[in-house]
């Protein structure tokens, strides 16, 4: 299956302004790109990569005063078939994880373990570890919030999301994560293409949330707002929480001006 993913957003900022980006696909998806994935930047700046401490590529650059536009077009190929099942996968003993799993086992901006750790446990300690307890969580999250995009809020946390029961993809996200390694299970935040592929199309295209848990030796990819698995997920940056993995970080202020998101099956054509 070829998936054509790419934006076309413009920001309009007063004055001089440093950005990072992370507006480019995962590394781990570089053997699957077919076209393009270029970070083309109007009016032309001069853009600097760097990988980040979670193996996310980064973009650098000074925006200048006024509008500016952020656009890719690219095509991957994909599997075609939904998130990976296991749920014989087993939940590891702390002492057993590897070393890089245990960063996420802690709080973050979003995910407040600390906070959340006596209520995990009276909610979800009757659950067998490993996939059913994972399996619950997002069982819980997915009817305990209610999707609003009228109501996103960028300062919201997990536990705030719990308390209103409403939010985006995002907070589903940080919420279930949370549980997660509240319950000493390493879970990540991810974000990136998901499209309407095998489902019903639900409205405007935009980037999407999900997580991924640390069971039996991998990762696993969860997604507890829509509580099932989906073909065509193509990743862009994953770390603790959203604060990890903000798309656009303006170091200034800023207007969003225009954001259009695709994420589409194609055919051979695609690629001419």
């Amino acid at each position: 299956m070829l998936i054509r993913v790419g934006y076309d957003i413009i920001f309009e900022h007063p004055a001089p302004t440093p950005i990072i980006a992370m507006l480019y696909l995962h590394p781990s998806r570089g053997p699957s790109i077919r076209r393009g994935d270029y970070l083309l930047v109007e009016p032309p700046a001069p853009v600097s990569d760097y990988i980040d401490n979670y193996g996310n590529r980064c973009g650098r650059l000074l925006a200048p005063a006024g509008p500016i536009r952020f656009w890719n077009d690219a095509v991957v190929e994909d599997s075609g078939q939904p998130d990976d099942q296991n749920p014989t996968a087993e939940q590891h003993e702390i002492y057993a994880l590897p070393d890089a799993t245990l960063t996420f086992l802690m709080p973050s901006r979003y995910c407040e373990v600390d906070r959340m750790v006596d209520l995990a446990w009276q909610l979800f300690s009757t659950v067998p570890k490993g996939w059913a307890r994972v399996q619950a969580i997002c069982d819980f999250v997915h009817s305990h919030i209610t999707f609003d995009y009228l109501q996103a809020r960028k300062t919201r946390t997990a536990y705030e999301a719990y308390q209103e029961r409403i939010g985006v993809c995002r907070d589903f996200t940080h919420l279930a994560v949370t549980f997660c390694r509240c319950l000493n299970i390493p879970a990540r935040y991810c974000t990136g293409y998901l499209g309407d592929i095998g489902v019903p199309v639900t409205g405007p295209m935009d980037f999407s949330a999900w997580f991924e848990a640390y069971l039996g030796g991998r990762w696993y990819t969860f997604d507890p707002r829509n509580n099932t698995p989906r073909v065509g997920r193509v990743l862009m940056a994953y770390g603790h929480d959203a604060a990890d993995v903000a798309l656009l970080t303006s170091f200034g202020p800023s207007r969003l001006d225009r954001f259009t998101i695709w994420t589409d099956e194609v055919g051979e054509d695609a690629l001419l």
